[in-house]
């Protein structure tokens, strides 16, 4: 310690220090735990409080899933956390009972790829990092409800993440409904006759097999031979969401193959429809919403069947134009299309172009010649490679619906299956792609729309008249696109060859993994492979031990492998004798687990009940927190608080999820998060060396605008804050340093919410010395004794304090919490001013300053007198006749040039203000006696004199 410095302590013994800081905070949160300061109780069951709670308006208040990882949290982590925070405490203080606590999302990939690494079981290494999680966070003085923190990988509670599968398992989309059925209506459906089983026999005649192939095809939760997404170098299948737009891993970024394989999908394309519209209700950004519009994909159009010449076979097709079929010459078949084997002959008919066959002696040669090469190609690739097109004939023919004639078919990779049917019809005259094939393959071009005069040498996809359209039993011609699409579509459905539809680009969410460190599915096979559902009474099913946690891997460029799973390993485990109603038999388990996002697709209906041990959540509970109400059609968490990262994947499978459980009658809300706020990142300056290689930041000198570590020259760009960049500053740092109550404010005081910010460390000590200023106003820093007085405060004081309320209660209300910081200070610096701080007034501040600076805050209220904690105070109310300036500027202008500036009251009349400027010396010289021809007045901030 310097000399200066003790000499300062020794002067100023009861000065705000970090110091200080640490041991009010250590204190406060300690009495908060021993208090049980910020339970939450139910109006019910397990939790139950005071009765006269549940006459208060509620609040749940939720952050995003946080994973609890090995290196800890840097500042950028705790942004939301502490946001989120700051709200809830001034919802509490503003007479709410508030729901607001924390779990963790501890499933996943890097605790297995750690326990890889080191041979640590996955469990271990997880909760150990939970502990130092929950240490760091309870540093920053969170006022979460422990009793209701859990993490997913607690048994208890994914026991009800398997019964949520087992429901969604049991259930079936009921289109006319519009909502999930339990499959056992379904059967008795087909066993009455209501519903006739597809095929020619009754359900009667059906085996158990047959029986569950046919649910199978309805079931919300069911496996299937589709096509994947494999992932070699991870070993794994990933689903849709999870690979990134260049065809890699999302984690780990490894390429990423098409195969098939047996795996479980949820049946989330059924609720589509519900998905997009029911995003109308929800307080979400824009953006956000129109994301989720966009990865759904709802577009309008007609599927079509085409015969394939020679062969008992349909070809489907999805189309937004089918106003177009006249020009449709040719199709294409996704190289993963089912039916390509299918239709593929054993020769190449007489008169085949060279061109078309890639060179092969059979197409079957061809075609597989060609699969493999799209195999390797990403879909980015494969949708945006140029005017190249590729693609082989397979060697059958389609006919037109429309012409009847034989049009050609081929593979061709610029078709995916993961839009429509996996099959066009091309139509090279309204289609750039199409007519780019159909220019390299020499094949016909019909325009079947007019375009514009002089288009030439390219399609057209524009509005026109049609032409080139007319059969013997319909004729288009002339009619606009509109009218020609509704006259097709109605032609083909009389004719039974296709009908008007509404198609999505959304596909079933893979719900399978190759992992171990997931949640088991409560699932086993019998002897003939048929799936059966565990009972309740069997769950939790937990994870066995297993000597190796890995996945078998394989080169990340093998495509020609397939997964092998850790459980499967584990023979005692898979293979079990159980009695599931019908006596002992032997049963062989899933040996795949269920996603990360199984989870934390309805943790926050167990933060309303999470010691249910009988139900996934009490009535009364989930009524109370997460109902319909007022401005909140469909129910949901009142604010959630999370990155925009997450737009598609978990929020679209937790509002899935929470649908098929309000639809059978478990919950009363239908989407799970009523109003989102996503909050921006903090930023950080990365420090790379002339090798690119990141260096520590905190070693980086600057010397004349330019950056250096170790005597060399190092580049500076602003980027993500993290271990691996060198750039990460830890909370604990800054608490150590400054305090939590310090860094807790400037977190808040960077910047907007939503928007990113950069990192300086340097700019923390601007709100440390605000806390410092603040216990000034309060605690001599040479006794520690208060040095408020009982006396009443004057008008201009308290104009500044109820404006400060005022205007601090708005901005918490809104998540402005930098504005709300700006608003303090400037109370808190006015009081700086006065000899003495009346005692009303520094009440009224620190409670202002609770929800950001909890810890001095409580300290404070304490130290002027009060013994109850300041969480549960009312925050304050402005008084409306402070809100009212004594006095506004009036500006008083002559042909638009200002002349004079008057201090009036805001009261003023027009007439009044309008002599009172007449009156002014400045406006009488420089009227210069000349007449007036109009004076216009805007009381009481503007006159303005038209000189005659």
């Amino acid at each position: 310690m310097s000399e200066t410095n003790n000499a300062a302590e020794v002067a100023a013994p009861h000065r705000y220090t970090a110091a200080l800081a640490a041991d009010i905070e250590a204190r406060w949160q300690d009495f908060w735990d021993a208090d049980g300061t910020y339970e939450a109780p139910n109006p019910s069951g397990d939790l139950a409080g005071d009765p006269a709670v549940a006459g208060r308006p509620k609040k749940f208040i939720m952050d995003m899933f946080p994973y609890p990882s090995g290196a800890g949290l840097h500042v950028g982590h705790p942004l939301g956390y502490i946001a989120t925070d700051v709200y809830a405490r001034h919802q509490r203080m503003s007479g709410h009972n508030v729901l607001h606590t924390l779990g963790f999302d501890a499933f996943g990939l890097p605790a297995e790829q750690y326990a890889v690494q080191t041979g640590t079981h996955p469990r271990v290494s997880t909760e150990a990092n939970i502990v130092n999680m929950k240490a760091q966070l309870r540093r920053l003085g969170l006022g979460h409800d422990k009793r209701r923190s859990f993490a997913t990988i607690d048994p208890d509670y994914y026991k009800w993440t398997q019964w949520i599968f087992l429901q969604i398992f049991n259930s079936w989309y009921d289109e006319e409904a519009r909502k999930a059925r339990p499959i056992t209506e379904l059967v008795a459906q087909f066993e009455s006759g209501e519903r006739r089983v597809p095929g020619t026999r009754a359900w009667s005649e059906l085996s158990g097999s047959e029986r569950a192939d046919v649910l199978g095809e309805y079931r919300l939760a069911y496996a299937s031979d589709a096509p994947v997404n494999w992932c070699p170098g991870l070993g794994t299948v990933l689903a849709n969401e999870e690979v990134t737009a260049d065809g890699r891993s999302e984690r780990g970024n490894f390429p990423v193959f098409k195969s098939k394989l047996r795996q479980w999908n949820m049946r989330i394309t059924a609720y589509a429809d519900r998905l997009i519209d029911d995003l109308d209700a929800l307080d979400w950004p824009e953006a956000i919403k129109l994301q989720q519009r966009n990865w759904i994909g709802r577009s309008e159009g007609a599927r079509v069947s085409f015969d394939v010449a020679d062969r008992d076979e349909k070809i489907t097709v999805f189309t937004t134009r089918p106003d177009t079929l006249f020009g449709a010459t040719y199709m294409v078949l996704a190289p993963e299309h089912d039916l390509v084997d299918a239709v593929v002959p054993a020769e190449w008919p007489q008169g085949t172009k060279d061109a078309w066959t890639g060179g092969a002696r059979t197409p079957a040669d061809a075609v597989a010649a060609y699969r493999k090469q799209a195999q390797s190609k990403t879909d980015v690739e494969r949708q945006t490679e140029g005017k190249d097109k590729t693609g082989v004939f397979t060697g059958a023919y389609a006919l037109n619906p429309l012409t009847g004639e034989r049009i050609p078919v081929f593979v061709a990779d610029y078709v995916l299956m993961g839009y429509g049917t996996g099959a066009i019809m091309a139509v090279p005259g309204q289609d750039e792609r199409d007519w780019e094939f159909a220019t390299a393959f020499e094949l016909p071009i019909v325009r079947t729309v007019q375009p514009p005069e002089g288009w030439e040498g390219e399609a057209y996809g524009g509005q026109g008249p049609a032409i080139n359209s007319a059969n013997a039993e319909i004729d288009l011609n002339g009619m606009p696109v509109e009218q020609a699409k509704s006259t097709v579509i109605a032609y083909l459905s009389e004719r039974g060859i296709g009908e008007g539809t509404v198609n999505f680009r959304l596909r079933d969410w893979l719900f399978s993994r190759q992992r171990y460190w997931g949640e088991p599915f409560p699932i086993v096979y019998d002897e003939a492979g048929v799936a059966h559902p565990l009972p309740e009474s069997m769950l939790p099913l937990e994870l066995p031990e297993v000597e190796d946690y890995s996945p078998r891997t394989f080169e990340p460029d093998d495509a020609d492998t397939s997964p092998e799973t850790p459980l499967s390993r584990n023979e005692d485990w898979v293979n079990v004798e159980l009695d599931l109603g019908d006596g002992v038999k032997r049963y062989r388990r899933e040996t795949n687990t269920m996603p990360n996002w199984a989870g934390s697709c309805w943790y926050h209906l167990r933060y309303l009940d999470p010691h249910n041990s009988e139900r996934l959540v009490s009535a009364d509970a989930e009524q109370y927190w997460m109902g319909p109400r007022d401005g909140q059609p469909l129910g949901g968490v009142d604010l959630y608080v999370g990155g925009a990262e997450h737009a598609v994947l978990h929020l679209l499978y937790a509002r899935f999820w929470t649908k098929i459980l309000f639809d059978l009658g478990h919950i009363t809300s239908a989407e799970p998060f009523h109003k989102l706020y996503n909050q921006g990142m903090i930023q950080a300056f990365v420090y790379r060396d002339s090798r690119g290689i990141a260096v520590p930041a905190v070693e980086v000198e600057e010397r004349d605008g330019a950056f250096f570590y170790q005597g060399e020259k190092v580049s500076r760009v602003l980027g993500k804050m993290g271990k691996s960049l060198k750039n990460a500053v830890t909370p604990d740092e800054i608490c150590a340093e400054y305090g939590a109550d310090t860094l807790r404010l400037y977190e808040m005081a960077m910047g907007p919410l939503d928007v990113s910010r950069p990192w300086d460390t340097r700019a923390v000590v601007g709100q440390y010395r605000l806390l410092q200023r603040l216990w000034r106003n309060v605690v001599d820093e040479a006794t520690g004794e208060v040095t408020v007085v009982d006396g009443e405060a004057d008008e201009a004081t308290l104009r500044a304090l109820h404006k400060a309320i005022d205007g601090v209660g708005q901005d918490m209300a809104n998540l402005r919490f930098n504005t709300a910081i700006a608003k303090v200070t400037e109370l808190n610096n006015t009081l700086t001013k006065l000899s003495a701080v009346p005692r009303t007034v520094a009440e009224r501040l620190v409670l202002l300053v609770a929800p950001l600076a909890p810890h001095i805050a409580e300290e404070l209220w304490r130290k002027l007198g009060h013994s109850g904690s300041v969480v549960h105070e009312d925050f304050p109310v402005a008084d409306p006749a402070y809100l009212v300036d004594e006095t506004v500027t009036c500006v008083v202008q002559i042909k638009g040039k200002v002349k004079a500036r008057l201090e009036v009251a805001p009261s003023i009349s027009d007439e009044e203000l309008e002599k009172a400027a007449l009156a002014d010396p400045g406006v009488v010289a420089a009227l210069g006696g000349a007449g007036i021809r109009k004076v216009i007045v805007r009381a009481p901030k503007l006159v303005n004199i038209v000189p005659a």
